[in-house]
């Protein structure tokens, strides 16, 4: 039986609740990929078999609030946004809660100012060992309310695992991102590493494992992403592949395919059982899965998708991305930004910027199909609220609770 957390009842929803019990009890070995119908007259939800809070997320949440009970008048301090959500986070700086940096790693409150009584709360994506090093020296613990989520911790010891076998490690991630950091950081004490992002940046690395690029090179092209013990000319003759856990499951697999033939090119098939270790299990369940069911969405009839999380969520944005080309995706913080039936503020993945949009739901046919989805940090009480939301847009829309059913 699947873990029960505790976290506020105001992340929860009894509408979502109801659907994801249903669906676990109909499809126990998660095979079956397509959307639940919610039918509400004029518009039709098809919401995703995965989504919203994972496993390390609702972890998180939990550890955060406990330290809160548990620590009444004593300070307490988040090294960074616990997950990528602002409501979460938002609700946390509520009850006293002060972030030390930014998620992208600016100093807001100088550690210097720290107690050895103080809480510092460690977030989901854990952090470097030069933090918990420093923490540790100003007489606090970290470990005391450590939220790393554990899958987070898999990848590093993972990496740890193949660079103490004499690999070196390529980190597919967002190298200005919390956990391609602390990650970043855990394995290159152990043995040398390089960040990429995509596979443009990989087809550069797999140049210069076939020789094709000067080594001199390198140091440019790959500048702030490589450990400073990574020798070029030493370390692309045996590697291995882990990632940051929010990337697109799918692309962390092409990629460790494109490592692995630039090295079967450079040394021949036959040896590359000693120049490629194959690390697909650092791939995050949660990830994967609600990757899957937007996949299994996209087959299903659709006018539109409204994808629902942060909008500095990694996860969520891929869902986004999946979209791409196959129909109009709106990427929402939450509720508020769905104006009317008429305009919508999203985020636009290209810009990054949040735009406004005229004219998003089709008013001239007799139903409406929406795609829904979440990422893994966004409440289920935020993804209901989205879908009443449109469904209020329908003055003769059908209540949702009678749509979904005891």
């Amino acid at each position: 039986m699947a873990k029960q957390f505790n976290i506020p009842r105001s992340y929860r929803s009894d509408l979502i609740g109801k659907i994801k019990t249903r669906r676990a009890a109909e499809d126990s070995r998660k095979e079956q990929l397509h959307g639940t119908i919610v039918d509400v007259g004029p518009v039709v939800f098809h919401i995703a078999r995965f989504f919203g809070f994972c496993y390390g997320v609702e972890n998180a949440i939990e550890i955060a609030y406990r330290a809160l009970e548990e620590n009444p008048g004593k300070r307490i301090f988040l090294l960074s946004e616990m997950i990528h959500n602002p409501h979460v986070n938002s609700d946390l700086l509520s009850r006293g809660v002060r972030f030390l940096q930014t998620a992208e790693g600016k100093q807001l409150i100088p550690f210097s100012e720290l107690k050895a009584d103080d809480i510092v709360i460690i977030p989901a994506f854990g952090t470097t060992r030069e933090m918990f090093a420093a923490l540790t020296a100003l007489g606090i613990n970290p470990q005391s309310y450590n939220a790393t989520c554990p899958f987070v911790e898999k990848v590093w010891k993972r990496g740890q695992q193949l660079a103490q076998q004499g690999y070196s490690i390529v980190i597919h991630g967002k190298h200005t991102h919390e956990e391609t950091r602390a990650t970043f950081s855990h394995i290159q004490i152990d043995g040398p590493s390089v960040v990429v992002r995509d596979k443009e940046e990989t087809e550069t690395l797999a140049r210069y494992i076939r020789g094709e690029l000067p080594l001199e090179r390198f140091s440019k092209d790959f500048e702030g992403r490589y450990s400073t013990n990574f020798d070029p000319a030493q370390h692309l003759t045996r590697m291995g592949v882990v990632n940051q856990t929010t990337m697109l499951a799918e692309e962390t697999r092409e990629i460790s395919a494109m490592v692995r033939d630039a090295l079967a090119m450079k040394f021949g098939e036959a040896q590359i059982g000693s120049h490629y270790a194959d690390t697909r299990d650092t791939l995050c369940y949660a990830t994967s899965e609600n990757q899957r069911a937007m996949r299994g969405l996209l087959q299903e009839r659709a006018d539109l998708a409204v994808i629902v999380g942060g909008y500095n969520s990694s996860n969520t944005s891929h869902l986004v991305e999946l979209c791409e080309g196959k129909l109009p995706a709106f990427y929402v913080k939450d509720a508020d930004e769905i104006v009317s039936a008429e305009e919508i503020h999203h985020l636009d993945l290209t810009t990054k910027q949040v735009v406004r949009t005229r004219g998003w739901l089709p008013t001239t046919q007799e139903k409406v199909h929406i795609l829904i989805s979440a990422g893994a940090s966004c409440p289920d009480a935020m993804v209901e609220s989205v879908i009443s939301k449109i469904s209020s847009l329908y003055p003769s829309a059908s209540a949702l609770a009678e749509a979904v059913g005891s």
